[in-house]
């Protein structure tokens, strides 16, 4: 963390395009304001999205940042940080992106523990595309590719992280700020693959899932909730359909994808892979071809 004072200022960047109202907005903010309680300098920071609504934020959050193709949020971030690993790495997506085309790539990053942050933007929505059912759309919702509603049970994102091996799962609604920025700052700060699944309503294609839907189907854990206790954790998720908020799991005692490839190697890379060799000489080039004849 950097010495210097840094403001939510110092992380704006544009002005945000997404609807009026749109729980994105929130979630920004909440951004800017953990990483500025934080004092972690934008330029020791990567936000790496993929596609929808809520993968714009890149271009309203002052850092290095890229984005990327649809689904392909994590293994763009991943190598990021595995060549980087002094940057702070947080890729975001909304559920479509996640939990539909990326889902193969979701459910690999939950298991391998790569030490960096990813956030979803849940709208149970396909938004960017004017408004189609997505993984997470509940039974019965009407859209233009469920004219007759949607008859696919939503997937049950927390326990399917945890069941992966994901160490740090999380849920937030971006309406409770003040648990949004602590759960970001929590994320962060764990080693390892940390997920938090955002609720954050979409008010122009999801009529459904509203703030006031929300408001009365969402409960926080109890009071003395163990979030090391796995049993428990799936447990609540089932007990509540996964309408719950706060710290749900955390596991402290599986390494990370870059200790675990250290010990597997017999030491850590002696450099970071962005100094290395990236255009290798002719010889450099001759030799490497040599090793695989």
């Amino acid at each position: 963390m950097s010495d210097k004072v840094y403001t939510v200022q110092d992380y704006k960047s544009g002005q945000p395009r997404w609807c009026p109202g749109c729980g994105d907005h929130a979630f920004l903010n909440s951004l800017h304001k953990a990483m500025a309680e934080l004092g972690v300098a934008p330029h020791d920071i990567a936000v790496i999205s993929g596609i929808g609504c809520s993968s714009r934020i890149g271009g309203y959050f002052y850092a290095y940042g890229a984005h990327t193709t649809h689904g392909r949020a994590l293994p763009y971030a991943q190598g990021v940080k595995l060549a980087n690993q002094d940057l702070e790495v947080i890729a975001c997506s909304g559920d479509g992106d996640a939990f539909a085309i990326g889902m193969g790539h979701t459910i690999h990053a939950f298991k391998r523990n790569v030490n960096m942050t990813y956030v979803v933007m849940d709208n149970h929505v396909y938004g960017l595309t004017k408004g189609q059912a997505s993984p997470r759309s509940d039974i019965g919702f009407v859209t233009k590719t469920t004219p007759h509603g949607a008859f696919e049970f939503p997937l049950s994102v927390c326990e399917t992280a945890i069941a992966a091996g994901a160490t740090f799962v999380a849920q937030s609604y971006m309406v409770n700020r003040k648990e949004l920025v602590d759960l970001i700052q929590q994320a962060m700060d764990h080693e390892g693959f940390s997920f938090i699944n955002v609720f954050s309503p979409c008010v122009t294609y999801n009529k459904h899932n509203s703030y006031d839907w929300f408001k009365e189907h969402l409960v926080e854990l109890p009071e003395g909730y163990d979030p090391t206790d796995r049993a428990t954790a799936l447990k609540t998720l089932g007990d509540t359909d996964g309408l719950v908020t706060g710290l749900i799991y955390q596991n402290t005692s599986k390494p990370s994808f870059e200790k675990a490839l250290a010990a597997a190697n017999g030491g850590p890379h002696p450099r970071p892979l962005t100094e290395d060799v990236v255009k290798p000489d002719q010889a450099l080039f001759d030799s490497l071809c040599n090793q695989f004849k």
